[in-house]
């Protein structure tokens, strides 16, 4: 206990280290969060699901923090249903002969300098044989009525507020979108600011009959993550991609350095056929077009995460750490304890795994926190190639698809700057880790 407090504190000396462990503990406690409050599962149905999952968000929107650096305010999304607290009103009354009258007034703020991509009503409704019959109306902030529609509603029925053609003829010929928030006339198109009003007035012919509605302000900006041109919430493959990125980082590394280490302390203690073996096998592996080699395996085999990761350790255990281990290794066999170790008849199985091996622990975890960014970046990569698995959503995936959809020419740079920064933060983080482990654990730099 003494000793890892000792090796704490000489860690903590260093800021590169304080930074390292703040960003790798964040990592490992969001992985946590995220995998508990958003299930594999409901993940990928999430992910892979249409309009009935991401049908009431905006289309390639920017985060709400895109508003911080720009001039003009972009209009946030909006959604309001009648089980909402704030900003909803509701009306009922039944006539003489059993009619039922409901109003609905779903009030909204508008403070921005542009217009809304869409505004859309949605109804859902009970009834035997009549189907209820709705009017839709807007009251602008300066108390002006808009008529919008009358129509009769099925079970369940979507209304396009925004493409409506006779509310665009009474407004003027101007789009629903922007002569909803303009004066008519107004050539500037200067959105006027304060509460509007959506006022729905229903008639119900049947007692038992009933109508809830919905209504959607699509934004030009959404969430803190923003959305893709599938509408999706840009947040479920940020937040899913760190577990992802952190298990096949750790796990890539952690098998490729404990093998690593036992294949060549294997070979530096026996020597001779089995260190000669596994000397050309490492050097023939290192010739190998390695990339290349993933790319293959994910083309013609599987492109599974899991296929991927096997495929991967496969390919770096036989590198040059086979060669550096061995170099080290061959110091320690000379060791004057293990040579008393050998005179008393010790099995070779136990010099290897308790007197070879413990020796250069404190060397292998350095160099295994510094090999997680290379694997985190390695799975973006393919990912970014199109090879990466195509069930998860992860940051590699994200960027991929951002560059199929030329984001960075259509002006969605949050699409691919957002999952990159988290790429930068996670190889920072670690590689920093790392480097400060390195110059506690290593002799020849400590004190440097």
């Amino acid at each position: 206990m003494k000793k890892f407090m000792k090796s704490l504190r000489g860690i903590l000396k260093y800021p590169s280290a304080i930074f390292g462990i703040t960003v790798v503990l964040a990592l490992v406690i969001a992985s946590i969060v995220v995998v508990i409050k958003i299930p594999y599962s409901e993940a990928i149905d999430r992910w892979r699901g249409g309009e009935e999952v991401w049908g009431k968000n905006p289309r390639n929107a920017p985060p709400k923090w895109t508003n911080w650096f720009t001039k003009d305010k972009l209009v946030e999304s909006l959604d309001m249903s009648e089980s909402d607290e704030e900003g909803v009103l509701i009306e009922e009354d039944v006539t003489e002969g059993g009619t039922k009258l409901k109003k609905t007034t779903f009030s909204f703020d508008f403070q921005y300098d542009k217009f809304p991509q869409d505004l859309f009503l949605y109804f859902t409704s009970t009834f035997d044989t009549k189907e209820p019959f709705v009017s839709v109306k807007i009251i602008t902030p300066s108390g002006d009525e808009v008529k919008v529609d009358n129509f009769a509603i099925g079970r369940t029925q979507t209304f396009p507020i925004t493409q409506s053609e006779k509310l665009k003829k009474r407004l003027g010929g101007v789009a629903p979108n922007i002569g909803i928030f303009i004066e008519k006339g107004d050539e500037s198109q200067t959105p006027i600011k304060g509460t509007y009003q959506i006022v729905i007035e229903a008639v119900l012919f049947e007692e038992d009959s009933t109508v809830e509605s919905e209504f959607v302000l699509f934004g030009q900006v959404f969430g803190w993550a923003g959305t893709d041109h599938l509408r999706r919430d840009l947040s479920l493959p940020l937040l899913w991609g760190i577990p992802i990125a952190l298990t096949f980082g750790l796990l890539a590394a952690l098998g490729t350095s404990i093998l690593t280490m036992i294949i060549a302390a294997v070979g530096t203690w026996y020597g001779g056929f089995i260190d000669g073996l596994i000397q050309r096998i490492t050097e023939i592996n290192m010739v190998l077009p390695f990339l290349s080699i993933l790319i293959m395996v994910a083309t013609f085999y599987s492109r599974s995460l899991w296929v991927i990761l096997g495929a991967t350790i496969a390919l770096s255990i036989f590198t040059g750490g086979i060669k550096s281990y061995r170099a080290t290794f061959m110091q320690i066999k000379e060791a004057t304890y293990i040579e008393a170790a050998r005179a008393y008849g010790t099995k070779d199985s136990r010099i290897i795994f308790k007197y070879l091996i413990p020796r250069i622990i404190p060397l292998l975890l350095p160099g295994l926190i510094s090999a997680v960014p290379g694997f985190v970046f390695l799975e973006a990569s393919l990912a970014v190639l199109g090879i990466g698995d195509p069930v998860i959503p992860t940051w590699g995936k994200t960027i991929n698809e951002a560059y199929a959809n030329a984001a960075l020419y259509r002006g969605w740079y949050y699409w691919i700057l957002e999952p990159a920064f988290l790429l930068l933060v996670t190889g920072l983080g670690f590689a920093m880790l790392g480097f400060a482990l390195d110059r506690v654990f290593n002799p020849r730099l400590r004190g440097m």
